[in-house]
């Protein structure tokens, strides 16, 4: 006994020493979204553990119990049946699944992506561009964009509108919650709010080559006038970001350092989107100021139909930008 003791004394150890680099930024969170989704995590973990810690002790007190020098035990050879032991193995289960299906519905649904928040405050919109291996950022209320930081107000809701210019990528800033993907030729949507100022980690959860384990980007969360100091830093930048400059920005890199724009040519975001479009484009736009977007060349927008799936539409420039 002594020795098991000393055994799992160790095992306590090691584990502590494992998960001392572990980072568990999903359970502080600091938005509303982040918090319900909390909230979720624990209740699921407290109804599996109904019937994993017993099942653990269990397995460890059987056979204790019915070792061979416990003359104490009853010796039954021929056992094969118990209806109370089946209630207990199928009931609590069965009644555990329906909680969980139960929370499942109603969560999914008030926990939507797509679904906006209710706020009296007016949302900021950034656009969301992942590229080989780098974020951009672009707030076209504004005329500046970024590339590995993004600012917004706290009490503000964000909506993102989010693309890729090259793979599939995952835009996820834990401690505000909800991953969302991000594909080429379509736009994902995603709403958050933070409730507390401060810098927190924002990186991509799908792996998408050489650069993957370097695409981070810091989310800043400040006051209004804290916003309005970072629009106006972005503002003074002389950087204008173009066709010709977006192309340069969009070449591979790794470990790109944060950089402001202060111009950002109108409609570029629906022009990256459009560019991966294939035929319902016609072919890779120009992103220039000069261009008109015609109906047909509308940025695909996933959007929920009435039973729930996913379905694309086209949109109009305004309505991508809203």
């Amino acid at each position: 006994m002594h020795s098991l003791l000393s055994r799992l004394r160790y095992a306590g150890v090691g584990v502590a020493v494992l998960l001392s680099g572990c980072n568990m930024e999903v359970l502080t969170p600091k938005g509303d979204i982040g918090a319900h989704e909390k909230s979720l995590i624990l209740i699921a973990l407290g109804l599996m553990a109904i019937v994993a810690i017993p099942v653990i002790a269990m397995t460890l007190w059987f056979p204790w119990r019915y070792r061979s020098g416990n003359k104490k035990a009853a010796y039954a050879p021929n056992w094969s049946h118990s209806t109370r032991i089946e209630l207990v193995v199928w009931t609590i289960p069965a009644i555990i699944i329906v909680i969980l299906a139960a929370i499942t519905w109603t969560s999914s649904h008030a926990l939507d992506p797509y679904k906006p928040l209710q706020s009296e405050a007016k949302p900021v919109t950034v656009q969301v561009v992942s590229m080989d291996w780098k974020w951009l950022f672009v707030y076209p209320e504004y005329g500046v964009a970024s590339v590995n930081e993004l600012a917004f107000p706290v009490d503000r809701p964000v909506n993102f509108q989010i693309t890729s210019d090259s793979v599939m990528n995952a835009f996820f800033i834990p401690q505000l919650g909800s991953q969302i993907y991000a594909m080429a030729g379509m736009e994902t949507k995603l709403h958050l709010i933070a409730r507390e100022p401060g810098s927190y980690d924002g990186l991509s959860t799908n792996f998408s080559g050489e650069g993957f384990s370097d695409m981070h980007f810091k989310a800043i969360a400040t006051s209004e006038d804290g916003f309005k100091d970072w629009i106006a830093k972005a503002r003074a930048t002389q950087a204008t970001l173009d066709g010709e400059s977006y192309k340069t920005l969009a070449q591979p890199s790794q470990k790109a350092p944060v950089s402001y724009y202060g111009q950002v040519t109108s409609g570029l975001f629906a022009s990256v989107v459009n560019k991966h479009m294939g035929d319902m484009s016609h072919g890779e736009m120009p992103m220039d100021s000069h261009h008109d977007i015609s109906q047909a060349d509308m940025p695909m927008d996933m959007h929920h139909h009435e039973d729930g799936d996913a379905v694309s539409s086209n949109t109009t420039p305004t309505q991508a930008e809203k």
